[in-house]
């Protein structure tokens, strides 16, 4: 890991929140990551998640947790976590709801690129989510998450974007009390620079930091 590298990366987007893929590193890495300025750490598996918080208890790392998330594994991690990037059910949502103590920051799943292979919901689905997500007293959406597809046209990554950016102008102007919708989480490696370009707050970086 480039220490130079990774503090440019930083300060290359002052109003995004730069979060380390760790599925990429092991707890020591993610030592040295914090001791570069990288604060906030977003996991894909609940084990791994587990296990690298007890590693690092002493570090006051932000704990996002970014990959899917099932029914059956929340009562064992959800009070672990500052900030949930795939809610994606109204299933899901109440299971948290069932277990969290404190209100929980969640940035709803969209399937932008609508590939198989990645989870989320339809975008023609998530305002009716979101708005029967008001009866979950420990939700709170701050915004919407989504992955473009990997492709090198710059036009197929920005209108993948913009689906979500046009779905968070629809939901802020319904103002339900517990989504303002203000984030979104969008942008990896190879797309970052594009996601941040259109306002993202939230950027998910994990090979760029190796």
């Amino acid at each position: 890991m480039n220490e130079t590298r990774i503090k440019e990366l930083l300060t290359s987007m002052p109003k995004a929140t730069m979060i380390a893929a760790t599925k990429y590193f092991d707890s020591q890495q993610m030592r040295t990551l914090f001791g570069y300025g990288v604060h906030h750490f977003g996991e894909n598996k609940v084990q791994d998640l587990l296990k690298k918080q007890n590693d690092l208890s002493d570090l006051s790392i932000t704990w996002h947790f970014i990959g899917h998330l099932q029914s059956n594994k929340v009562k064992m991690m959800i009070n672990q976590i500052d900030v949930l990037h795939s809610l994606d059910s109204l299933p899901l949502a109440r299971q948290i709801e069932r277990y969290r103590i404190h209100p929980l920051p969640c940035f709803v799943e969209v399937n932008i690129s609508e590939e198989t292979t990645k989870y989320g919901l339809h975008p023609k689905d998530v305002v009716k989510l979101i708005q029967d997500l008001q009866e979950c007293a420990t939700i709170r959406v701050i915004g919407l998450m989504g992955m473009a597809e990997e492709t090198k046209e710059e036009s197929v990554i920005r209108s993948q974007f913009q689906i979500l950016l046009d779905l968070q102008t629809q939901i802020q102007a319904l103002q339900l009390v517990n989504a303002p919708c203000e984030s979104l989480s969008m942008g990896m490696s190879n797309d970052y620079p594009i996601a941040y370009d259109m306002g993202s707050t939230h950027v998910r970086l994990g090979r760029i930091l190796l």
